[in-house]
């Protein structure tokens, strides 16, 4: 490694604070770049600093069309704050930075770094040479560097983590720009996957999810189509794994193996999350997915019979260049058919450089918005008769750290169940800690949660909540930290309807 290469030694008093926007691999990357900018001695900022640190990172999102727009709006917020103190720096990241590239520092010259998804790993050694150069540090790689997973890291939960397989994304969906901006699919080796997920469970970690911009389409480096159902496998063989989860698969990919592995391997959680888009035909082809609704609809039948309990999600665009009324009614039949436990809908958003920004029949805004609120009215009446039918249901949930908003006004806790259902349950009067598990009887079921109103009837203490005991004591001794623009490491939380879980490319 060259001398420019090596992250710079930097004084212990300046922060850093990291804003995240969009889906699950950006949160990956943002956890990399936290773990880069403290292994360079960066501390992490106060919690509440809102943009008072010494170093202000976005880690951007280029697929919703307002992308662009909170992006600059806030970095015009930190303008006088960095007018005001000498030596405060901005970097912005992500995949709107390695579309934008220069455009950024044009339109927000204060921005001292611009860095793309590929180079995650140089952020600190750019934000010193805009230090000695005094003047804005523009690096686009166009091919990855380093695999993220190898960088440094500091993850937002003791007790779950995510961990990378592939990067990249091989499918020409018309309205997606992900892969020109993160490019071709790039596959980890398994060995190296399994070495990662061995030495966070021997840090105390219990539940890993596996992610993949398509997340079953690995093995395509190496030409095995049963690679992935081989990794769920060996997953399944590393004691002390208690969860594993995957996210997000594309219907393409989803071969009987893996439903298979899915069903046979005690640790992999009954619960999948595929995006559907459409389910009409004729959209779907024009979006150029490489299935129809009968064959998705075959998929979760056969998920079911293997995996009865399992709680199936999915994102949906409403709205997508010629969609007609019959377009729109047959999607609304298949959300009536999957019986979706949760569904992340989207309003058709047009961005330059896609097939389908430029294609005819774009949909009035008025006319979207009205289908729109149908498919949410329909999903959400779906979503709660499916909770329903949890009560009664004993469950063991994994105690979550942060999910319940309400938690410390109502004396309870929260957790999630196997499936990935939000669980609010009362709290025991012996400790519990975030990672360790707890069985209760469901009493009561909403849209997007379940109350266990009654006693707990068992509590299990972890290696994971030791875990976060001990994460705990440790980080009592360092200055607060500001949580990522895109919480809550662990299941992956479902974000609420109508906000999407990332790039809804998959």
């Amino acid at each position: 490694m060259s001398s420019s290469d090596r992250s710079p030694a930097v004084d212990l008093t300046r922060t850093y604070e990291v804003r995240t926007y969009g889906c699950q691999m950006n949160v990956h990357d943002s956890e990399r770049l936290s773990g880069l900018l403290e292994d360079a001695g960066y501390v992490r900022a106060p919690d509440g600093s809102d943009g008072d640190a010494d170093v202000v990172v976005f880690n951007t999102c280029a697929v919703r069309e307002n992308a662009d727009n909170r992006l600059y709006g806030n970095l015009g917020r930190l303008a006088p704050m960095k007018t005001k103190r000498p030596g405060m720096q901005i970097a912005v990241g992500g995949c709107l930075a390695q579309k934008d590239r220069d455009t950024i520092v044009k339109k927000a010259p204060w921005v001292d770094v611009v860095f793309g998804t590929h180079n995650i790993g140089k952020l600190p050694v750019l934000l010193e040479r805009a230090r000695v150069q005094e003047e804005a540090q523009v690096e686009i790689a166009e091919s990855l560097e380093a695999f993220p997973s190898t960088l440094p890291t500091r993850r937002e939960s003791a007790y779950a983590a995510w961990v990378s397989i592939s990067v990249g994304c091989n499918n020409t969906c018309t309205f997606c720009i992900v892969p020109a901006l993160r490019g071709k699919e790039k596959d980890r080796r398994t060995g190296d996957i399994l070495a990662e997920i061995e030495a966070l469970v021997g840090e105390g970690v219990s539940e890993i999810t596996l992610l993949g911009q398509n997340v079953n389409a690995y093995g395509s480096d190496i030409g095995d189509r049963e690679a992935f159902s081989k990794l769920l496998r060996a997953c399944g063989k590393i004691e002390g794994l208690e969860r594993v989860r995957f996210t997000s698969p594309h219907p393409r990919d989803f071969t009987d193996d893996v439903i298979a592995a899915m069903a046979e391997t005690p640790n992999v959680m009954p619960q999948l999350h595929m995006p559907m888009q459409s389910g009409s035909d004729t959209v779907l082809k024009a979006m150029r997915r490489s299935y129809r609704q009968e064959r998705y609809l075959g998929i979760i039948d056969k998920v079911r019979a293997a995996i009865p309990h399992a709680a199936i999600t999915t994102d949906i665009i409403v709205g997508f260049p010629g969609e007609t009324e019959e377009d729109f009614e047959q999607t609304l039949h298949a959300v009536r058919e999957a019986r979706f436990a949760q569904a992340f809908t989207f309003q058709y958003s047009k961005r330059p450089g896609t097939p389908a920004a430029t294609m005819e029949g774009q949909i009035p805004k008025k006319v979207v918005q009205a289908r729109y609120e149908r498919l949410v009215a329909l999903q959400e009446e779906i979503s709660w008769d499916e909770n329903k039918k949890q009560v009664g249901r004993t469950l063991e949930l994994m105690v979550a750290e942060g999910e319940g908003r309400k938690d410390g006004a109502t004396h309870r806790l929260s957790g999630r169940a196997a499936d990935n259902r939000l669980v609010h349950f009362t709290k025991p009067d012996e400790e519990v800690r975030p990672g360790d598990v707890v069985t209760v009887e469901i009493t009561y079921a909403a849209p997007h949660h379940l109350l266990a109103e009654g006693p707990t009837l068992k509590v299990r203490r972890t290696r994971a909540g030791d875990a976060w005991d001990k994460r705990n004591a440790t980080e009592a001794a360092k200055p607060a930290g500001v949580m990522l623009g895109l919480p809550k490491i662990g299941a992956p939380e479902p974000l609420p309807v109508a906000t999407g879980s990332g790039c809804g490319c998959d």
